[in-house]
């Protein structure tokens, strides 16, 4: 288990807003740090590994990684890329028109399954030159409605994201594109205190039986295995980067004991909650 003194605290960003041009950014030794902010890292060029919870992806040109707030991101030793990395709060998230928030909410809610989208010739010479113009524009001299315009690029992106991320997968109508990204709304939401496919296909006016066919028309996953990997997800990051017992990490999911909680870490990551932190210790190790 990685020790809770290896992670860097996340400076605050004015305005919850922020893009930087990073050329030939290196990272010459190891440190991992849990974002406050969402991400998004447009790769030009690059070379070596980047490490989002506890999974490992290799980094190459032309490639999109969107990571939410709340994951812990870290870059293995001699990684090196160019790259724009753009972040952003949910508070300036509400400046951008609403008919945008289900991009946001299928590209972000559900993280895990959109971390990282590669990018043809066309969509990256496109996204490039939106992000170098909000680039710019960033950088200017503080003026009237600055934010709104920034807001609109933001805009821009994610459904521009959206559009290459739909492309990639099965197609859906949007009725369903909407019920899909209001679950994932509520899953982020409820995940802890509840785990049943039924109690949210009530709460968007659905069949439980609509909600998973639904589900894996859009992600080829089911409703339960979306509920199960978010709970699974910030299960693993708080035995990875907290000290917590066992025992006060499934009274924090709502499971009503540790055996119930281990059986259920068991049974979805195939290991055991013991075995998983045990891991990650002998890796810091």
């Amino acid at each position: 288990m990685l020790s809770i003194s290896n992670l860097v605290v996340e400076e605050e960003i004015k305005n919850s807003f922020s893009i930087r041009f990073l050329e030939d950014k290196r990272y010459e030794q190891k440190s991992t740090y849990r974002l406050v902010y969402n991400r998004i890292l447009l790769i030009e060029s690059g070379a070596g590994e980047i490490i989002i919870d506890d999974q490992i992806f290799q980094i190459s040109s032309s490639q999109l990684f969107l990571i939410a707030k709340g994951q812990f991101i870290s870059f293995n030793s001699e990684t090196k890329f160019t790259a724009y990395e753009l972040s952003f709060g949910d508070c300036f998230w509400e400046r951008t028109p609403s008919s945008a928030n289900n991009c946001k909410a299928v590209l972000f809610n559900n993280a895990s399954a959109n971390q990282t989208i590669p990018l043809n010739h066309q969509n990256n010479i496109e996204l490039i030159s939106i992000f170098k113009s909000l680039w710019y524009e960033y950088q200017k001299e503080e003026y009237i409605n600055q934010l709104d315009a920034l807001a609109a690029y933001l805009k821009i992106i994610m459904i521009k994201i959206a559009n290459v991320n739909h492309s990639l997968s099965k197609g859906f109508d949007s009725y369903e594109n909407q019920t899909y990204a209001q679950f994932l709304e509520l899953i982020s939401k409820n995940y802890k205190t509840s785990r049943e496919v039924a109690d949210y296909a009530e709460l968007l006016g659905i069949s439980a039986r609509k909600l998973t066919d639904l589900c894996k028309r859009c992600s080829n996953r089911g409703a339960k295995e979306l509920i199960n990997g978010q709970i699974i997800a910030e299960a693993k990051r708080a035995l990875q980067f907290t000290s917590n017992p066992i025992k006060e990490i499934a009274f924090q999911f709502n499971f009503n004991t540790a055996e119930q909680f281990s059986h259920f870490f068991k049974k979805n990551a195939q290991v055991s909650p013991h075995e998983y932190r045990l891991l990650f210790l002998n890796i810091g190790n």
